[in-house]
């Protein structure tokens, strides 16, 4: 279902979101709907409906920059447990995520 090489890469630099999110911005329009996020120790990967996807290499589930970057794509995750080692591969996550109308106000 997917293709074997990704539309686009960036490499990620220690201290470098600022760059990730523009380059999130830029190849956005390249891709359709969202559909799901793998997060491997050393990169991410960003998956559409169609199986293509973009990546970003040097950013990986021990990072502290892998969060906002989740948030910025709407994937639905656990911040506290997304850096938690794991046996497998990679961590999948469905994108997507809506957020509730006035979550950011303190009632």
């Amino acid at each position: 279902m997917s293709s074997t090489d990704p539309q686009a890469t960036q490499v990620y630099v220690e201290g470098g979101l600022e760059d990730v999110l523009e380059f999130l911005k830029r190849v956005r329009n390249e891709l359709r709907t969202l559909r799901k996020v793998r997060v491997w120790q050393d990169r991410v990967q960003i998956f559409d409906v169609n199986g293509e996807y973009f990546q970003i290499d040097e950013l990986g589930y021990q990072d502290a920059d892998v969060v906002p970057l989740l948030r910025a794509v709407g994937t639905s995750f656990k911040p506290e447990l997304i850096h938690d080692p794991t046996s497998r591969q990679f961590k999948e996550f469905k994108t997507g995520r809506a957020f509730p109308w006035a979550e950011d106000r303190v009632m």
